[in-house]
């Protein structure tokens, strides 16, 4: 697989495959993930709640940049089921561009097109292009060949930066590398590097920490991370599935649940200590999955206790831009899902974990496989 440092990009168009699929809201209130149907039909001071998938793509962006490339940013958000749905357009996202790169972004009206086509060749060195939501085309979720070609039109070189959706076999992530040169960002980089040390040289002990819900989902990865973790740490909800659906783990031994709970929302506080006490011994720290149900304030005591465990435990926030080392001397600590990033977000907390993966379900693939079909693509004719 290449890398970014692997091209010459002056003078060249890059297709730049990013994952801007972040929580928007609608007049302050969250415009939840939906169908379509039920979304509303104008945008009205669309913001964005969370910007930490954004924020990470910005290296990458800036690279090219500096390298005289002509950048072509394309992302699909939320799920407008192959439709136009105006409260979805990527204006918002524009917005956060702008803001970062502190650079002006034009906005195309869609993402494909003879138009378009005809931009991008017109573009110079330096010039920034975002392209319209991907999923207003049906065929993008379809990974239809005719769709993936428009695209690859629109560049000389691919570079896919978006590790959250590399986990889809979708037009923009194993279509268009077949008809381009085509390497990993920064972003998707370092999230390789990072899951693999992980998985195949932690630092020992080795302690996961797995909450939410979705048992059916998480048990492949329990069994996966428990291969080598020395404990794992499930919150109740998890718990209550696990017996009740009878799931039989590999490793059961080294599952650690909850000695009181409330209502299976959050932890009690004899779990957070005996949790605390378990995350003391340990070298290396794998969160995935919030220990409550975070959106309510009543229910955030016991993730925000974990939270302060893990960073009072020894690790350390990286430095800016830092490539982390799984095997070093010093404790780390990897998070990752949606809603444990959105949570630490919201306490402010992000930036004191090592690590923070910019992929739920693709980090989970990720760890349980060791590959995903996004990343295999960029092996096509390289």
């Amino acid at each position: 697989m290449r890398t970014l440092k692997d091209f010459n990009f002056k003078g060249k168009r890059v297709l730049v495959r990013c994952d801007f699929n972040v929580p928007l809201s609608e007049k302050g209130v969250v415009a939840k993930r939906t169908p379509s149907s039920s979304l509303p039909s104008l945008p009205s001071e669309t913001k964005v709640l969370d910007d930490f998938r954004i924020k990470q793509t910005i290296p990458t962006i800036e690279y090219l940049i500096e390298k005289g490339g002509k950048i072509i940013l394309m992302s699909h958000l939320d799920d407008p089921e192959g439709k136009v749905v105006e409260s979805l357009r990527l204006t918002p996202i524009q917005d956060k561009l702008m803001e970062y790169l502190d650079l002006s972004v034009t906005k195309a009206p869609d993402c494909v097109g003879k138009e378009i086509e005809k931009w991008t060749k017109e573009m110079k060195p330096g010039e920034i292009l975002l392209l319209e939501n991907l999923r207003f085309h049906k065929e993008e979720e379809e990974n239809d060949e005719n769709f993936a070609k428009e695209l690859s039109k629109l560049g000389d070189i691919y570079i896919n930066d978006a590790f959250g959706a590399c986990h889809r076999a979708h037009a923009s992530i194993v279509g268009v590398p077949k008809y381009l040169p085509s390497g990993a960002g920064f972003l998707l980089e370092k999230e390789i590097k990072t899951l693999t040390n992980l998985m195949e040289n932690p630092k020992k002990p080795l302690i996961a920490i797995i909450g939410g819900a979705k048992v059916e989902t998480k048990a492949k990865f329990i069994d996966k991370i428990s291969e080598n973790a020395d404990f794992v740490l499930i919150g109740g909800l998890i718990e209550k599935e696990i017996e009740e659906k009878n799931i039989r783990l590999k490793n059961p031994q080294k599952i650690v649940a909850p000695v009181d709970s409330i209502d299976t929302f959050d932890i009690g506080p004899k779990t957070i200590e005996f949790f605390k006490e378990k995350i003391k011994l340990a070298k290396t720290i794998f969160w995935n999955g919030p220990l409550g149900k975070t959106e309510d304030e009543g229910f955030q005591k016991g993730s925000k206790e974990i939270a302060k465990a893990i960073i009072e435990s020894g690790t350390r926030a990286a430095a800016k831009g830092e490539e982390e080392d799984l095997s070093s001397s010093t404790s780390v600590s990897v998070v990752g899902g949606g809603e444990t990033v959105e949570f630490l977000g919201k306490m402010g907390l992000t930036e004191k974990f090592n690590h923070v993966s910019t992929g739920g379900g693709a980090m989970l693939d990720f760890i349980v496989d060791g590959k995903l079909v996004g990343i295999d693509a960029l092996n096509y004719g390289n």
